[in-house]
């Protein structure tokens, strides 16, 4: 047998070259797909705990309103003006009746719902914007006032979902009815 006559049941250099060269392509794809996956699921992570925190905050002050009585906003009882930024309610929690008043506060930039003072949301993944409560329906039953009082509350605000990101811009709207009648 000649040599010329054997052939070579191998490789050869540039074959190999070129099946090197596409691998690292289709794993560079690959890790730069995982990658972007990894931060599309921060995001989404970042956005949910700032809608579970909006949403705990907005329970709660539902929840305290729907259970209370003696409605008022800024100081005085019914308000259909954009002004209503703070709302007070007497309200029984754990059987014991108490004021609770509900806000917005301002630090360091930052908007943040309160209860009495005390946040309710979070300060480093959401940005209340603004709080607003129009109130109805809160005059005495001697005035033969004959609605229910009801609170429409309105939140815009803004989730942080990454550095490198735009915050989430958020538009909420809720409403609670006192559940005992003021006739």
């Amino acid at each position: 047998m000649s040599i010329a006559s054997r052939k070579s049941k191998g490789f050869t250099l540039v074959e190999l070259i070129v099946s090197l060269g596409l691998f690292a392509i289709v794993l560079l794809l690959a890790a730069g797909a995982y990658l972007i996956m990894i931060n599309l699921n921060r995001q989404a992570q970042a956005e949910a705990v700032g809608i579970d925190n909006l949403s705990f905050a907005l329970e709660t002050m539902t929840r305290t309103i729907r259970s209370g009585t003696q409605y008022s906003c800024n100081g005085v009882g019914d308000c259909n003006n954009p002004s209503g930024t703070v709302f007070k309610v007497h309200s029984f929690i754990g059987g014991v009746g108490q004021d609770v008043t509900f806000g917005r506060t301002v630090a360091n930039g930052i908007g943040y719902i309160t209860q009495n003072g005390n946040p309710l949301t979070d300060t480093t993944t959401v940005d209340v914007k603004s709080l607003t409560f129009y109130v109805s329906g809160t005059a005495p039953a001697a005035s033969r006032d004959a609605r229910q009082p009801y609170v429409l509350i309105l939140i815009k605000g803004s989730v942080s979902t990454g550095p490198s990101t735009p915050p989430l811009t958020l538009y909420l709207e809720t409403s609670a009815a006192m559940r005992g009648s003021d006739l």
